[in-house]
């Protein structure tokens, strides 16, 4: 069902699996009504120039659709793999008023045709059919994740904030500890300094006869000066009030719930960025903040050692799938290769995943090589691609970017082969993740209070559940089906680590 919306109406499509029409046009004053009714009736894959813009109305309305086809996703996979890029418009979930004001819809012909446009060029292929499904499930769960919010105690937040920082500041002043350090600092140096400037600070600890290059953690921690705690407990707590203050918890925190804005696909590895809130990480000084309602838990999972995994079903190396048949890939990687030396295996195998070949990573690659050779000669030769100038692809087949004519006069081979290297790896490793995403939505859909997906970060995922181990059971089984999508009947295993907890952060 392919939608339309224009200023005044929107317009529904009846369409085929090959994006034909398939019945009468329906102009709808009420979209959401007119969508909920078909949803229960029909349950069809919803069709629209954007997840992001048209979702979002829909979930305010109280609306959810199991299954869509967003074109504009869609379009930016398949415009890469012919070397082109797609920026699509301002796409992303953001409800703050008079954003979307001037927004032009294209035409109703123009989103049917772009339809089965798509269709066509994804063709017969089975992969492309489920990465632009997976990729569209993905846009589903961000804006649900987006309009829902992840559990956050605001008061949780703000007494952190005053322990931290002193009472909230008025506009345009400092926090009282912030103050207070500047001062200290001042005392340490004999005069002021302020902190926030490098060369002042360089400048002081030269008077003070300390020659520095850099105001870096590491190189102020060599020094044996009365200023360099202070200076690092200010950059921490600056850090702190700049990025996840009370400015931040005004725009990103509602009703007990902090509220990012996901762009799925946003990195051209098919990872997902954010705009706004900083979505894809929770700082260690947030956790404790992100608290389940009463009478909930959070389901928190992550896929360990995932890309050494997918590296191996990749490469299907007897060895190294062999290795990734256990909980911890790198201890029979270490047996294997490393005469045991766990920190080793670790150590050679991030490296031939990153590329990092120099010092100890090359005498330890040679020995990952004599033992697991497909493994390694599969990134090789992505690495080898890559240096050419060439295009590699996933398993599903999304393409990394193409250089630019710039690489082509004076590029850097070598860091395009680092590129390249990875990307194979971490492209498919994104896929699998969104595989499991898209099949724990729907597990979390028919098992009705079994949850709600609150998070998600590249290998991680958190739901929030009255009914924790039913939740946790549904992320295992959703991890074994991304794993049959992708590999089929493979030895390799992708165990999810799964905790169950009513605050995110870790116990002590």
């Amino acid at each position: 069902m392919v939608v339309a919306p224009t200023d005044a109406s929107t317009f529904l499509f009846p369409t085929t699996e090959d994006g034909d029409p398939s019945g009468p046009t329906i102009e709808c004053s009420d979209l959401a009504e007119t969508v909920a009714r078909i949803e229960r009736t029909a349950r069809p894959r919803w069709v629209w120039e954007s997840t992001a813009r048209t979702y979002s109305g829909l979930l305010r309305a109280g609306v959810r659709v199991a299954r869509c086809h967003d074109l504009s996703l869609a379009e930016a996979i398949l415009r890469m793999r012919r070397g082109e890029t797609f920026v699509p418009g301002q796409t992303t979930v953001d409800d703050r008023p008079g954003l979307f004001d001037a927004y032009q819809h294209p035409s109703s012909d123009s989103v049917v045709g772009w339809h089965r446009t798509q269709l066509q060029t994804i063709g017969d292929s089975g992969d492309l059919r489920l990465l632009t499904a997976a990729e569209s499930a993905g846009g589903l769960a961000a804006a649900e994740m987006s309009f829902d919010g992840l559990p956050f105690s605001t008061v949780a937040h703000e007494n952190y904030l005053e322990n931290a920082l002193g009472k909230r500041p008025t506009d345009g002043h400092l926090p009282s500890e912030l103050t207070a350090l500047e001062a200290a600092i001042g005392d340490a140096f004999g005069r002021r300094v302020n902190p926030s400037s490098p060369a002042e600070v360089v400048s002081a600890f030269a008077r003070a006869g300390f020659e520095l290059t850099s105001t870096r953690a590491h190189m102020l921690r060599d020094i044996e000066h009365p200023a360099v705690p202070l200076l690092l407990r200010h950059r921490d707590l600056s850090k702190l009030f700049s990025t996840n203050g009370w400015a931040w918890a005004d725009t990103w925190v509602s009703g007990n719930r902090f509220r990012p804005v996901y762009v799925p696909g946003g990195v051209v590895s098919g990872r997902w960025a954010s705009r706004g809130g900083g979505a894809l990480q929770i700082p260690k000084p947030l956790r404790s903040s992100v608290i389940a309602d009463p009478g909930h838990q959070l389901v928190i999972a992550d896929a360990g050692q995932l890309e050494p995994r997918i590296l191996a079903a990749m490469s299907r190396d007897r060895r190294m799938m062999e290795a990734a048949g256990s909980d911890d890939l790198y201890a029979p990687v270490a047996a294997a290769a490393f005469d045991g030396d766990r920190a080793k295996a670790k150590v050679a195998v991030l490296g031939v995943l990153y590329g990092a070949t120099a010092g100890e990573a090359r005498s330890l690659l040679v020995l990952l090589r004599r033992r697991f050779p497909d493994a390694v000669d599969f990134v090789e030769k992505a690495a080898r691609a890559g240096e050419r100038g060439e295009v590699v692809r996933s398993l599903l087949g999304r393409a990394c970017p193409p250089p630019d004519d710039e690489w082509w006069s004076h590029g850097d081979a070598h860091a395009r082969g680092r590129f390249t290297r990875n990307f194979v790896v971490q492209a498919t490793a994104s896929e699998w993740a969104l595989c499991l995403l898209a099949d724990l939505r729907r597990r979390l859909t028919e098992n009705t209070g079994s949850g709600e997906l609150v998070f998600f970060q590249h290998d991680e995922v958190v739901v929030h559940s009255r009914e924790p181990d039913t939740a946790a059971r549904l992320v295992t089984e959703a991890a074994e089906t991304a794993t049959r999508l992708l590999f089929g009947d493979t030895d390799v295993r992708f165990p999810m680590d799964v905790a169950i907890r009513e605050c995110y952060a870790e116990p002590d």
